[in-house]
């Protein structure tokens, strides 16, 4: 009989019994994966409840890729289930490949809640984590790939045998991207010309570049100065065996091709940013593809459409479900807005909150008020409860860097008096009654390490280097890169201490906020910090009278993105808000959890954590 005798053996013991847990979670997951336990049910055009014969389009959602967790790129299971849930409690039922054909060639009618729903990329792990959402909303979805992606087995892509038995599952259709990511035309940040990119080389180079690239669908191979390097006979010959190679891997791995393709890069007019490459890529997708999606941003679809100029909306990872919910009532008509509900989640807080403006999701075990904006507008909640003159107010801001998030203090109805703490594109202003009394911006208060851009300009160049050298198609190749890498690094260039002009990277539109906000307000005297350090110590104000506590949020900026992306709402998100009486010490509100719940949701974060670990690592 095993004895335990030491906290060795206790640790041996939770260890094993964390791992069983694990295993038993994972093969949970993988039975899920590889089998189907239901049948999809297609709609029933017969039942007027859902196809009335009157024409509201479709919408069309791709995302990028699904995983356990968020990425830069990828929605987290999770996420997807808040998203998904939503759309088919709104009434939102999947159409197929063959339901667009027949709206678009036949006149039949759609579903008046149609939804196309699209994954891009074709990954392992997109169809892991998705099918069971599939399943669990009787959902049927499109899986595009990179025909390229056939050549050579990779643990992180579906092959063509894969493809077949998710095709079979009911649950899934098949699409195209093309038959490669690759990037043509390549500048730098600093307009430096690079030339042509595969996607791992891309990739690698990304935190280098700027906007200057395109596709390698999209145009003449260009020299540094703009002046093209193949003829239009050239052009076409590459192009046309693009999708000769995309027809031929498609057909050897599953003896066809599927009829639904996503042109690279998106808006960049019809076809393509020149007429000749536009003409060179219509012949070949209308002569081989059924429907094409041509666009990106808009998610609505109508009869005046073309078939082939789709458009669809790529969701990303960090947006909140009220967030696509919005970027879709937005892009609906008007008279088809007002059946869309936006979600609530905690009900207990419609009573403490009076919603102004947007929508708001109140998530109690994450602790977190999601305040959604209107498109290019703001979103705003007003404190029900009674709130005393002398107060402190504490909150984690975890909205995305590029926007505003806003708490007012001691403020009327109208917010013409009061005092307002505003996070504006990493800039902390203090505010009152309208007037901006100091500003801090928050990249130099983090004491950042400051380098100026000759410096940034010779570290980004040896980068570039590096990652060519990582992918050189030989050893020699690697070792000169490298070689060069080192020559640039050991280049000499002024500092900001020598009087060189600093750079300041900018911001980015998927870039997360995190930042601890603490106030202390006491009669005509403010105290603020942010992540435990004081910004504004025992500040002076004007006099100002008792109010209510409002959060707001908006729409700041489109910011920067190498994708092509353009926003227009904003997710305010506020976690762990609490309000004190500093006269009495009482809690006025409170959203956190406490006791048991509190160990629980610890707990749990716990066991997530230790499973993410076992996902990556084994």
């Amino acid at each position: 009989m095993y004895k335990i005798e030491t906290k060795k053996d206790v640790i041996k013991i939770i260890r094993s019994i964390l791992q069983l847990i694990v295993l038993i979670w994972a093969f949970s997951v993988a039975a899920r994966a590889l089998f189907t336990f239901t049948e999809y049910r297609p709609f029933d055009r017969n039942d007027k409840s859902v196809v009335s014969g009157e024409d509201h389009g479709f919408v069309a959602l791709s995302y990028l890729g699904v995983d356990r967790d968020s990425t830069s790129s990828r929605i987290s299971e999770k996420k997807l289930n808040g998203h998904l849930k939503a759309l088919h409690d709104n009434g939102y039922v999947t159409i197929t490949q063959r339901d667009i054909e027949e709206y678009y060639n036949e006149g039949k009618p759609l579903p008046d809640r149609a939804l196309f729903l699209m994954f891009e990329d074709g990954r392992q792990d997109t169809s892991i984590f998705a099918q069971n959402k599939m399943e669990d909303y009787n959902y049927k979805g499109t899986m595009f790939t990179y025909a390229e992606k056939f050549k050579v087995i990779d643990s992180f892509f579906l092959m063509p045998e894969d493809l077949l038995k998710l095709e079979k599952t009911g649950f899934w259709e098949l699409g195209s991207n093309g038959y490669r990511l690759s990037f043509i035309n390549v500048f730098d940040r600093y307009n430096r010309y690079i030339g042509e990119l595969e996607s791992t080389e891309y990739s690698a180079m990304a935190r280098y570049l700027g906007r200057d690239y395109n596709h390698y669908l999209m145009d003449y191979i260009r020299d540094a100065n703009d002046i093209p390097m193949e003829t239009y006979s050239q052009m076409k010959s590459r192009i046309s065996g693009d999708y000769q190679l995309l027809q031929d891997a498609y057909t050897e791995g599953m003896e066809k091709v599927p009829t639904a393709y996503v042109l690279l890069h998106a808006n960049t007019g019809r076809f393509g940013e020149n007429e000749k490459v536009s003409a060179v890529n219509e012949e070949a997708i209308t002569g081989i593809f059924t429907m094409n999606f041509n666009r990106e941003g808009y998610s609505l679809n109508t009869r005046q459409s073309s078939i082939y100029d789709l458009t669809r909306m790529q969701p990303q990872p960090n947006w909140y479900t009220n967030h696509l919910l919005m970027r879709i009532w937005d892009d609906l008509p008007e008279e088809d807005r007002d059946d869309l509900k936006f979600i609530v989640g905690d009900a207990t807080q419609k009573e403490k909150w009076e919603l102004q403006k947007g929508a708001v999701e109140y998530d109690k075990k994450a602790e977190r008020i999601a305040l959604t904006s209107l498109p290019e507008d703001s979103g705003r909640l007003k404190l029900g409860v009674a709130v005393p003159r002398n107060i402190s107010l504490s909150t984690v801001l975890k909205g995305n860097k590029v926007g505003s998030q806003s708490v007012f203090l001691r403020s009327d109805e109208d917010r013409t008096h009061c005092i307002e703490l505003r996070l504006m594109n990493n800039v902390l202003s203090l505010v009152q009654d309208g007037n901006v009394l100091e500003e801090v911006d928050l990249y130099e208060f983090d004491e950042t390490p400051r380098i100026s851009v000759d410096e940034d300009k010779r570290d980004s160049l040896a980068g570039e280097y590096k990652a060519l050298a990582r992918y050189a198609v030989s050893h020699r190749q690697s070792v000169e890169y490298t070689g060069m890498a080192n020559d640039v690094l050991n280049t000499p260039a002024l500092s900001v201490e020598d009087g060189a002009d600093e750079y300041r990277p900018g911001l980015k539109i998927n870039e997360m906020g995190n930042r601890k906000l603490e106030i202390d307000l006491w009669d005509n005297r403010i105290t603020v910090r942010i992540d435990g350090k004081t910004v504004w110590d025992n500040y002076r104000l004007e006099a100002s009278k008792a109010g209510g506590v409002y959060l707001e949020g908006a729409f700041g900026e489109y910011g920067y993105s190498q994708r092509n992306i353009a926003d227009d709402v904003y997710d305010a998100v506020f976690e762990r808000l609490e309000i004190k009486n500093l006269d009495t010490g009482e809690i006025v509100y409170s959203y956190r959890l406490q006791g048991l719940e509190k160990w629980l949701q610890a707990a749990k974060n716990i066991f997530d954590a230790v499973v993410n670990w076992f996902i990556k690592n084994i």
